[in-house]
């Protein structure tokens, strides 16, 4: 509820206060609508985080009861997975910040704008990005591993415990429990596990028994798509870091238009990264303690299918319009909000060639 109403009041100011509040007003409810989102985050992940490694509780009646709300709250895997999506968010968010800015650029609009657009957030980007990195292979090493096997068995798509190699892609068949086709880099996977001599094998998920299995398909996948999408975002920032120790980060417009085109990887990450870790959890909704087909509530089918369908039109409408409402801002551009400022343009700019040549 704290969370709610921190960004529920605040964020009207922050969207549409500029101009109208003082300077001082608006960056108290931008940090106030900040340390909201940071609470949202903190709950969600917690709670989700006792579903992953449950803690602090014992089983009255068929019931989950606290024994210690501390343990309960900051569950195992609570200190590794808040880090990771709390620094997913300003990843996500920074490139669409530099995506924007690289709008401008390239249609030579507002470039000061832009350019000091694009410059904050790379530099968000280049120095979060390899944390990121570090706490999503924590993660793995410290949670997965050893409390959910079974998910990183799923993950890395090997059903026998043989494979020394990285798999890149994957056509599983659940019920014959192979691979109808699998495509992948030798030794890589041991290199991977810190072994250089190649011959450490990953797990299989044969390791699981088959009630226990998660799918294959769906965590595979998530998985790749998080990794395969913090490859490309960590490939981006150096080519940035590059463009910039040599004076050309704001005058490249394939680099531009690239950036253009990555504005949304970082949802890509998030998502992937929310369908690993829930598909491999399954069967259970509780790891360990309580499964899937165990928290079912006895509701009439026609019942369930009717609220889905109605929150699923209902965020895909508000997907809708954000995209729509963030679209048509940035088309407008910051020039409509300041028409007196000087916001840069395609013409001559000492100041401009200044910036590019430092």
């Amino acid at each position: 509820m704290t969370a709610f109403f921190l960004e529920a009041g605040f964020i009207g100011i922050m969207l549409y206060g500029d101009g109208r509040v003082s300077e001082r007003v608006m960056m108290v409810s931008t940090s106030l609508v900040a340390l909201g989102t940071i609470l949202s985050t903190t709950w969600i992940i917690s709670a989700n985080s006792w579903m992953q490694t449950p803690s602090g509780y014992r089983v009255v009646d068929g019931q989950f009861v606290p024994t210690s709300w501390w343990e309960a709250i900051f569950s195992p895997s609570f200190g590794w997975r808040f880090p990771h999506m709390l620094l997913g968010v300003l990843i996500t968010a920074a490139w669409l910040v530099a995506g924007i800015g690289a709008y401008y650029l390239r249609h030579g609009r507002a470039t000061e704008f832009g350019r000091r657009t694009l410059s904050l957030s790379l530099g968000v980007v280049t120095l979060l990005l390899p944390a990121q990195l570090w706490i999503g292979d924590q993660v793995a090493a410290r949670y997965v591993i050893p409390d959910q096997p079974a998910k990183f068995q799923a993950l890395e798509g090997n059903w026998d415990s043989d494979n020394t190699g990285y798999l890149l892609f994957v056509v599983p068949d659940q019920q014959a429990e192979r691979n109808r086709v699998e495509v992948g880099v030798p030794r890589l996977g041991s290199w991977i596990a810190k072994d250089l001599s190649g011959e450490t094998a990953t797990p299989g998920l044969k390791e699981t028994p088959p009630q226990l299995r998660p799918d294959m398909l769906t965590t595979f996948y998530g998985f790749r798509a998080m990794f395969y999408a913090s490859m490309v975002m960590f490939a981006a920032a150096f080519v940035g870091v590059v463009l910039r120790l040599r004076g050309r980060l704001y005058s490249s417009p394939r680099y531009h238009r690239f950036l253009v085109w990555l504005t949304p990887i970082g949802i890509i990450a998030i998502i992937g990264g929310w369908v690993t870790a829930e598909a491999g959890r399954q069967p259970w909704v509780v790891f360990g303690e309580m499964r899937t087909a165990n928290g079912v509530s006895d509701i009439a089918p026609g019942s369930v299918v009717a609220t889905f369908a109605a929150f699923t039109l209902t965020y895909l409408t508000l997907l809708v319009v954000w995209v729509v409402y963030v679209v048509r801002s940035v088309r407008r551009g910051p020039e409509s909000d300041w028409p007196d400022e000087e916001l840069g343009s395609d013409g001559d700019d000492p100041r401009r060639d200044a910036e590019v040549t430092a």
